[in-house]
Formats: C-alpha cells, structure tokens, sequence
C-alpha cells in the first residue's frame, strides 16, 4: 500500500514537473546557457580585476592577484558546498514527491552561505599577513595583495550567497534569474573598476571595492527572489539550520567542495614552488606567480563553461534519477559531454596559436614577461582539449546522490596527480617542470572519469 501510494506521487510530481517530461535538449539549453553565463559573468569578477589591475599597477599587481586567489576558491567551495548540495537534494527530494520536505534544504543552505560568508570574513581580517604569505607571496608583491583582500574579504558573505543562492534559483526552475543576478553585479564591478581605477586612481583598494558592490546588489537580488520561490514557499522554520538537514546537503556537496578546496591548496602549492624556483632562474620570482595566474583565469573562462554545461545538467540528472528514469539520466549527461568537449578543444586552439596576445590584454611586461607566459599556455595547458571530462563526470555523480563518488573524481587531478607532480617534476627540470605537471594532470584525470563514468552506465542498465 505504501509502495503504491509512494509510486503515485512520484507519478504525479513528473506529470507537472518538466523535468520528469520534457525534451532533454530542450531542458539542457534552458538551464545550460543561463548556468553558462552566470558562470561566465563569475570568471569575470576576478579577471576584470586582473584586467585593470594589469594596466594600473603592472606585474606586481598581476602577481597580487593571483596570490590572493585562494581566498576566492575558498569562497567557491563553500557556496558549492551548499549551494550545488543544496539543489542537489532539493530536485531529488522533488523528484521523489517529497515537496513538504525540499524547502528544508533550501532554507538550511541559505543560512549555511551566510554563516559560513561571515567567519571566513572574520578569519581572513585576523590573519591577512601570516595567510598571504603562507600562499606563496614575494615581499614586494606583500603589500599589493594586503591592500586587495582587505577589502574584498568585506564581501565574503554577499560573495557566497550569490554564488551559492545562484544554484538554488536554478534549482527551483529559475536559471534565469541565476544569470540576471551574476550579469548585474558583474556589470556594476565592470563600471566601478574603471571609474575607481582608472579614473579615481584608487589601485588595489579601487578594484576591491569594485568588486564587493558588485557582490553585495547579486546577494540582493537572491535575496528578494527567495522570497517569492517558484515551486515552494519558504518561511522562518525552514532557514533554522539542523543537522539532519545540513549533513546530507554537504554530503551531496562535498564533491564540488573538495574540488575547489583540492583547487585552493593546489593554487598555494604551486605559487609557493614557482616563487621557489622561479628566484633560481633566469625569470625571479614574480614573472612565473603573474602568467600563471593570468593563464589560470583566462583558462577559467572557457572552464567556467564546463562547468556551466555540467551543472545546467544538474537539475534534469537529479530529478530523473530520483524519480528512476535513467534513460533521461543518461542523455542529459552525454549531450553535456559532448557540448563540453566541442568547448574544450576550442579553448585548446585558442591557447596554442595566439598566446601572447591573451597576455598583453593585461598589460606591458618584459620580454621575459611574454616568454614564459606564452610557454605557460602552450604547455600546462596542452591538454585543455581533454578538462571536460572531470567536472562533468564530478558533478554527474553529484546529481545522483553518489557523494563518494563525486568526491573522489573531483579530487583526482589536483590532488591525486597534480599536486605530487607539482612537487617532484621542478626538482628534475625546474621551473619547466612545474609548467609539465598540468598536461600529465589533465590526461590521468580525463582516463579516470571515463573508466568510472562507464561503469556507473552499465550498472544503470542493470537495475
């Protein structure tokens, strides 16, 4: 009887839920392309920045920036934490029939984002120094970096909330409103970056400031929409955080999460071995730290459509698996790889052919300069053609409630192979070395989520 009964409602919510019924592709492109640019508009918090900074300030500026990243991959990992968990377990508590139940999850993974926003706020203004150097900073890069966190640590919660509220809106059946929020404050950064730097001539502080306006109007309009949810109405009980709610949200989270954390500690690993070696050689110390950093974020945004693609399939991948069609499961994810490869190896030639005009977009440097970071580009970024594979096979494993699973491939390339390599190849070939690491990274990982992904596909027919 319970059986029956329970069968019902999963039978009824696929009747007046899209998700359950409508053509994939046409689900795919409507929560995709938004998914894609709210990515894309989030790649450019930080690139427009390097941008500005690039012309303003020069390779020390650039330099900065990329020191001061982990506190963004930090920021990232927490509202995926919540936010892809939370959405996650949203659409697989609606695809079950469970609608009483989902808004629990959503309530619990906004109060998580604020929560978590403000402690990290309140570590960072403690123990800015001591943090900064431990990510790898040079003494004449110290500076620069000190003046630009302290300010945008500011945003931290705002930063969280909109980037972790993005995921819930999508989640609740509104990727637009995802993308209105990421373009607005994205704009907001894009005209105050240039009236605070270039025209008020604030530096570091002017392009900080910048960017948390931006952040603090995209948290206001997630704010606003939770409001007037689609699908659900929330109220005070659901945002009280409990346990039993907030344990199964990071569970299902914890893949995306210990990507960006693997990511963050990657980051300073590396900063710290270019620093290391690059005083050894014939560049110093900042050149190597500035055009990684640049090649790291310009990479970013064509990455940031992978992972745009991935987690436009998200919501189709939870709710149908969920609700045990697993031919719908099976599509959304192929016509996610086969869109991210296509993405991918355009990136690939991008990379190879025209290096060293991506990086005089962020300015003059010397020929060294240019030198090493047309062969950063070249050659960690050989395999760029193959990057689609992780995240999407990573966040696949997400939407159907295997947390293990997700969390393990989102930890193969950066912490499985490219941190060793990371610290063993520049001991063999120096400062080259490091650059070697990224390629052998990317095709292991690649091979990984292929073997794995096609075992899930079978087991799937299976059952």
């Amino acid at each position: 009887m319970n059986n029956n009964t329970n069968e019902d409602s999963v039978n009824k919510q696929n009747n007046i839920n899209p998700l359950g019924q409508a053509p994939v592709g046409k689900l795919m492109v409507k929560f995709a392309i938004p998914s894609i640019i709210a990515m894309l508009v989030g790649a450019l918090y930080n690139i427009v920045d390097q941008l500005f900074i690039g012309h303003a300030v020069g390779t020390l500026g650039n330099a900065a920036t990329n020191i001061s990243f982990p506190f963004t991959t930090s920021c990232l990992a927490l509202a995926l934490l919540f936010g892809i968990g939370g959405a996650s377990c949203f659409n697989l508590q609606l695809g079950k029939g469970k609608k009483d139940e989902a808004p629990y999850y959503m309530g619990n993974s906004i109060s998580m984002l604020v929560i978590c926003g403000t402690i990290l706020l309140v570590v960072v203004q403690l123990f800015l120094k001591p943090l900064l150097v431990m990510f790898g900073s040079p003494a004449d890069v110290l500076p620069l970096a000190m003046s630009y966190v302290r300010v945008t640590a500011i945003g931290f919660p705002f930063l969280l909330l909109a980037t972790g509220g993005g995921h819930l809106m999508r989640a609740d059946g509104s990727p637009k409103m995802t993308m209105i929020s990421n373009i607005t404050g994205a704009l907001i950064n894009v005209v105050l970056d240039a009236l605070f730097v270039l025209v008020f001539k604030w530096g570091m502080e002017g392009a900080a400031l910048a960017t948390i306006i931006g952040q603090f109007v995209s948290a206001g309009i997630v704010i606003n929409y939770m409001r007037h949810c689609k699908t659900v109405t929330l109220i005070r009980k659901h945002f009280i955080p409990s346990f039993i709610y907030i344990k199964k949200i990071a569970a299902i989270g914890m893949g995306s999460f210990f990507n960006q954390l693997a990511m963050m500690l990657v980051q300073i690993v590396l900063n710290n071995s270019l620093r290391k070696y690059g005083a050894i050689s014939a560049y110093g110390e900042a050149i190597p730290i500035a055009c990684t950093g640049i090649a790291m974020k310009i990479n970013q945004i064509f990455f940031s459509i992978i992972i745009g693609i991935a987690q436009g399939s998200q919501p189709v991948e939870s709710f149908n698996y969920g609700a045990r069609n697993y031919k719908r499961v099976r599509e959304a994810y192929r016509m996610a790889v086969t869109t991210g490869a296509i993405i991918s190896l355009f990136s690939f030639v991008l990379f190879q052919t025209i290096p060293r005009q991506l990086m005089a977009l962020f300015g003059e440097g010397s020929e060294q300069y240019f030198e090493f970071g047309v062969k950063t580009f070249r050659v960690m970024l050989f395999f760029t053609w193959l990057n689609f594979m992780q995240p999407i096979t990573s966040t696949f494993f997400t939407s159907i409630g295997k947390a293990i699973k997700g969390v393990f491939l989102s930890m193969t390339r950066q912490i499985l192979f490219l941190l060793p390599l990371i610290l063993v190849f520049p001991r063999i070939w120096g400062i080259e070395g490091i650059l070697l690491a990224g390629p052998i990274a990317d095709i292991l990982s690649g091979i990984t989520a292929v073997v794995m992904v096609t075992a899930e596909f079978k087991k799937m027919k299976e059952d």
